[in-house]
């Protein structure tokens, strides 16, 4: 890991033995595969490159989840998938033990795994239990809201399964789990224990008897920089929630150590952009912060060797160099119209 994008003289599937990878905005959005991802998985697992799944989404049992990959044409297998769920419940089994009541709130999955661990999910917080679990599900409304911020006023440990505000859905970006975690803190005025993204211990299970895992997202404030806590280095995508922009503004614990376009970046090398003088090059591609402004001088190649995004590797390189040494900038217009390429990046 590094400040600065890093990348790989090598195309990544040569120099990682497992890739660790989120779901949502990554490898499928709502039902759907993102375009090209199956493909690319595919020629992961053809390298030799293993595939685990770790989701902050909290909706569904890890067979489930496992299924839906099915249906996609990836091999997958409830064991290759770890939820936020199986963390929380985690979480909870370590601090209250086993036969201790706990209020499921979410989708079937934070049920499943609360009782995978020997707890036991109630629905009331009419039953006393003695902790919360709070996960994303679709059908979440008011009425598991209160029961949740019932308990918790009654002195419940509460555990949300994470904190993502959105959620990627085929019509854009729906409240996520974060959301619903707010509301029950401005009814109680608790904080919750988080075990999923950003936490590390997620991408730690998942990637457990890896020699060399690389975690891939599309979330810098989840994905990446539950990457970083890890120890583990991080490929982010531009397919979901993280844009070009998102990426120039990246405080140093959400910085990751590569950027593609979409997962066929795990069959590419990735240039690292390097100093000159005032300026950061990657490739042909030139960016500097000049009286406060970040300016794209040359927005690089794009071709059958180079994927597009020099421009956006320099430019990134430039404005965390002047962020890190406390000068703020803000992004030139045309700077800004260069880095969203119709021809390299998917539509958002």
């Amino acid at each position: 890991m590094s400040d600065y994008l890093v990348g790989s003289a090598s195309p990544l599937l040569d120099v990682h033995d497992l890739l660790v990878l989120d779901l949502d905005g990554v490898v499928y959005v709502g039902p759907d595969a993102v375009p090209g991802a199956v493909h690319a998985l595919e020629a992961a697992v053809r390298s030799g490159t293993a595939l685990r799944y770790a989701t902050n989404n909290a909706a569904r049992p890890p067979e489930v989840v496992a299924e839906h990959l099915r249906t996609l044409g990836l091999p997958a297998t409830a064991d290759e998938v770890v939820t936020a769920s199986q963390a929380a419940a985690a979480v909870v089994a370590d601090r209250l033990g086993a036969g201790a009541r706990v209020l499921a709130v979410g989708g079937p999955g934070v049920a499943e795994a609360l009782s995978e661990v020997g707890l036991v999910p109630v629905t009331s917080a009419d039953d006393e239990p003695a902790a919360v679990v709070q996960g994303y599900g679709p059908d979440v409304g008011w009425r598991q809201l209160t029961e949740a911020a019932l308990a918790v006023r009654a002195g419940a440990l509460w555990v949300a399964t994470n904190l993502d505000a959105t959620l990627p859905t085929p019509r854009g970006q729906a409240p996520g789990n974060g959301s619903l975690v707010a509301a029950v803190r401005t009814a109680t005025g608790a904080e919750p224990l988080v075990a999923g993204k950003p936490e590390p211990g997620l991408f730690r299970l998942a990637a457990r008897g890896a020699g060399s895992p690389l975690a891939v997202g599309d979330r810098l404030d989840t994905d990446i920089a539950a990457a970083r806590n890890a120890g583990m280095p991080s490929l982010l995508v531009l397919t979901g929630v993280s844009g070009p922009e998102q990426l120039l503004g990246a405080v140093p614990a959400e910085r990751p150590d590569a950027v593609a376009a979409d997962l066929s970046g795990l069959s590419r090398a990735h240039p690292a952009p390097s100093p000159d003088g005032d300026a950061w090059v990657c490739g042909s591609a030139v960016a500097r912060v000049r009286d406060g402004r970040l300016v794209l001088e040359s927005p690089g190649d794009a071709g059958p060797d180079r994927d597009g995004l020099d421009g956006l590797r320099a430019a990134a390189a430039a404005g965390w160099q002047a962020s890190d040494a406390g000068t703020s900038w803000t992004l030139e217009p045309s700077t800004a119209a260069a880095l969203v390429r119709p021809d390299v990046l998917p539509r958002r």
